[in-house]
């Protein structure tokens, strides 16, 4: 069971991580047993309503041509409510400037952070976040940090985090899963 808070799903490549987290939100079924969220099976849930509760940020960006703000309307639209896009941004570490910015033009760092600010502007319980600072340079990637830490202290959000790195995952989870070939291995409290 992968509690509230923050959690880290450990281990090396091939050990099952990205697979548990889209068995999260239904964008893989499993083939047996039951994937519970908030001890209900997700299979009985609507899955669109699923993935706006249980938002995935992917490894790699995946954006929508044109701007920021078209980004990050889209979810909240499909599910016809009114974004937020300078709080979602904020929240993301991007400034109101990037909002009419042309979404395919920016850094990959940027590209991650309006990810970030797609999935928040739907207001989720859960942030599945799969590796999100592995393409990222050392600079890069310690602003994604800050900015993930900062999410868990400003928001009610629980985030469940894939990742190979040790640091990482006792850095920003105050649990974290190992996995391995598809099994789990141990679980353990870590100290923030």
């Amino acid at each position: 069971m992968i509690e509230p808070g923050a959690t880290a799903l450990l281990g090396p490549s091939g050990a099952g991580k990205s697979t548990l987290l889209r068995l999260l939100n239904r964008l893989a079924e499993p083939e047996s047993g039951t994937v519970q969220f908030r001890g209900q099976d997700v299979r009985t849930l609507d899955v669109l309503d699923l993935r706006r509760r249980a938002c995935l940020v992917p490894q790699l960006p995946a954006l929508l041509p044109g701007s920021v703000v078209d980004n990050v309307r889209y979810g909240p639209r499909l599910a016809g409510r009114r974004a937020d896009v300078r709080g979602a941004l904020g929240l993301a570490g991007l400034g109101a400037p990037y909002a009419e910015r042309e979404a395919g033009r920016l850094s990959v760092g940027e590209q991650q952070r309006v990810m970030l600010a797609r999935a928040l502007a739907l207001e989720p319980r859960v942030l599945l976040l799969d590796e999100p600072t592995s393409a990222l340079d050392e600079e890069t990637s310690a602003g994604i940090e800050r900015t993930l830490w900062d999410l868990q202290e400003r928001l009610a959000v629980s985030t469940v985090l894939v990742t190979h790195d040790r640091g990482l995952a006792a850095r920003l989870a105050t649990r974290v899963v190992q996995l391995r070939e598809g099994r789990l291995l141990a679980t353990r409290a870590t100290v923030m």
